[in-house]
């Protein structure tokens, strides 16, 4: 991760994080322009007004930020931002990395190899017993298990796989127990394993939270393997992130007759090896892309000039005019409005601070209502 983040720029990047229209995309963008986030917190004004903003963007002050680390350490946990040397590597590497995480638990964990668990809330009892024995079998052949602690299947996971170190990603802050039943599970892995959010203390789940939760399951672990999946399900997000992540992912079948099975039942039609066990997957990931399977190296953001992007008033409404409310890939863009590549990123850059557009999955950007 290069040479160890001072005080103050740890305290900037976590303003940062937590400022106004800035989410993975655009916190990896600035730090990728500015070298760092205390020049990037300066530029950010100007920036927005560049945008187009109506308003003054919030920026995070000092206080908050520390404040935020004071209350995360006060609950027994850490607060790590991308660059600092705990940070998880296989996090550090995804393609945005997220900006900040809060652990609470044994952060070693976060470096062992590990299999992600996950599937249906309304489990079946045959689809829980699948989980934990595969979980159990994981955790004796030296996997870490990786599930978000909901109801059903990541529940029966996280309990069977206890004893060998569980992580559970969470779409609430760590102090925030959801769903209720799950309390003392919670706990128990908070002792035993690791708790795992992008979220601040006293952040309580929020449907847009979920989607980031099922990034870093998947992007915590060599592959998923999908035990019962509706069709429309948050498991199979978090497939479609694994598959993005270059991550092997798994399912088991299930009867065709069940709604619980769609899901998992189509993965295995595009491709997904089927499993029945922990044998199954282990066998899987010795395959050679299991063999190949490396991080890239984590973002290394060296020090710039600290000025603002270049962009002029041609290419602002060369990329607008490239945009809609249809969420469209950021090479259309560039080939649309005919600027260089550089340019066109710094006005998306400069769009999103103002709050004028939306970052979709898949490098896509949609222009939002005036």
């Amino acid at each position: 991760m290069g040479a160890a983040l001072s005080a103050a720029e740890r305290v900037a990047r976590l303003r940062l994080a937590r400022s106004e229209n800035i989410g993975p995309v655009t916190f990896r963008d600035l730090l990728d322009h500015f070298g760092n986030a205390v020049a990037a917190l300066d530029a950010l004004p100007d920036l927005a007004a560049r945008g187009g903003a109506k308003r003054a963007i919030r920026i995070a002050r000092e206080g908050e930020a520390e404040a935020e680390i004071a209350r995360t350490e006060k609950l027994g946990g850490q607060l790590l931002v991308l660059g600092d040397e705990a940070f998880p590597a296989r996090l550090a590497a995804l393609d945005p990395p997220p900006p900040v995480i809060s652990l609470k638990g044994d952060v070693a964990l976060t470096a062992q190899k590990s299999i992600a668990i996950v599937g249906s809330r309304n489990a079946s009892a045959a689809g829980r017993r699948i989980a934990g024995d595969m979980a159990e079998a994981l955790t004796h052949e030296g996997f870490i298990v990786v599930s978000g602690l909901a109801r059903g299947i990541d529940t029966a996971a996280h309990r069977a796989s206890l004893a060998g170190g569980t992580i559970a990603v969470l779409a609430g802050g760590i102090d925030i127990v959801y769903p209720e039943e799950n309390r003392e599970l919670q706990t128990e892995i908070a002792a035993r394993g690791a708790l795992v959010t992008e979220m601040p203390p006293g952040t309580s789940p929020q449907a847009r939270h979920f989607p980031r939760r099922n990034r870093l399951i998947s992007g915590l672990s060599l592959g998923v393997v999908v035990v019962e999946a509706a069709l429309r399900s948050g498991s199979l997000i978090t497939a479609r992130f694994a598959l993005e992540q270059g991550r092997d992912v798994f399912a088991v079948p299930g009867s065709p007759l069940d709604p619980r099975a769609q899901g998992s039942n189509k993965l295995i039609k595009d491709g997904a090896p089927l499993v029945e066990n922990a044998s199954d997957v282990i066998a899987a990931l010795a395959e050679p892309l299991g063999h190949l399977f490396r991080e890239p190296e984590p973002p290394s953001f060296a020090p710039r000039s600290g000025d603002a992007p270049d962009t002029d008033m041609d290419t602002r409404k060369r990329v607008l005019a490239a945009l809609g409310p249809t969420p469209t890939p950021m090479d259309e863009i560039i080939r649309q409005s005919g600027a260089p590549v550089q340019q066109v990123r710094a006005v998306v850059l400069e769009l999103e601070l103002a709050g004028r557009i939306h970052r979709d999955p898949g490098d896509r950007v949609s222009l939002l209502p005036a």
